[in-house]
């Protein structure tokens, strides 16, 4: 597994144990980070992020079925084919990637910044080849080029700096390794105006009142096709999955982060090219109705993603 390294200093950290699963990180400038129920913490507080806790924590989303094929779509890679590979998962919110690699035999590090630490080691507790860290991806505690993999879905763009949070996880992926980020895609001027207005007022919410708000506006308006597919073009209802917890679960992650920015196709693309990847390429959903395409290439849909795949030289 990959030598973690202070992220104040850059040095080598030395682990001392008083348990199985607490203990403390030190460097030798004397930076000390805890291990809590064997996670190491290289923060001190969830910061912007304590939404993501409350997420996480509440829903069980992992569906090993549907995750491997959203996994396929938003990296174009098997999980099969990683066996043996380090690979980071750069907000893993409650683990459900991070398990399904490390199912399939990769090494794996998740990193998030928010209690949804606790859900992820829960999740991945029998297996010894992933590690769980509650940590910032704008202050990580590796050293640059060490994965062979690093994958980043729907997490940079909740961050208060998208495109320093992208720089900061590119760094990590090896000479000859490959990178994938999804972040949300700038809609219409519009939709972005209703959805900057509603999430002024949702996102300041306090969580025992915008949990059952966001339930009813994902497990039943979600559930209704007709509203689906014509009021979510204006109203962003979660996501159209089939399973009602899923859609409670979506509809909670778009309302109530504190940051939610959205970038075009263009912009993400020039990140990958300004940080000297190349086979830079944009991911499309795998959708085989032509109205989803359509809206999608016009910037129609509430929530859907820029997808980009590219590699290190």
């Amino acid at each position: 597994m990959i030598q973690l390294v202070c992220p104040e200093c850059g040095q080598g950290l030395e682990l001392g144990r008083t348990s199985q699963s607490e203990g403390s990180y030190t460097c030798g400038k004397f930076h000390n980070y805890p291990v809590l129920n064997g996670i190491p913490r290289f923060v001190k507080s969830e910061h912007y992020a304590q939404s993501f806790g409350v997420q996480w924590n509440t829903f069980d989303v992992v569906r090993e079925e549907e995750d491997s094929e959203v996994f396929k779509v938003k990296t174009s890679l098997n999980p099969k084919e990683l066996r043996g590979k380090i690979v980071l998962d750069a907000g893993c919110g409650g683990g459900r990637y991070a398990f399904l690699l490390g199912k399939a035999g990769a090494q794996v590090i998740g990193v998030d910044l928010s209690a949804a630490v606790q859900k992820a080691k829960s999740i991945c507790q029998n297996l010894p080849n992933v590690q769980i860290i509650q940590g910032d991806l704008l202050n990580l505690p590796f050293s640059p080029g060490q994965f062979d993999l690093v994958y980043s879905i729907g997490v940079l763009h909740h961050t208060p700096d998208t495109r320093k949070a992208f720089q900061a996880v590119a760094k990590m992926v090896k000479p000859a390794g490959k990178l994938a980020v999804w972040v949300y895609r700038k809609n219409t001027m519009p939709q972005e105006w209703i959805n900057s207005s509603l999430r002024a007022v949702t996102s300041r919410l306090p969580h025992s009142i915008l949990k059952p708000v966001t339930f009813f506006m994902g497990a039943i308006l979600g559930g209704i096709p007709v509203l689906n597919i014509t009021l979510s073009r204006l109203v962003s209802l979660g996501s159209s999955v089939p399973d009602w917890r899923l859609r409670a679960c979506d509809a909670f992650d778009w309302y109530s982060p504190k940051f939610q920015f959205h970038h075009s196709p263009e912009e993400v693309l020039d990140w990958f090219k300004e940080e000297g990847f190349t086979n830079v390429r944009l991911l499309r959903p795998q959708k085989t109705r032509r109205l989803y395409n359509w809206a999608y290439d016009h910037n129609l849909l509430n929530g859907s993603g820029v997808n980009v795949y590219g590699e290190k030289p």
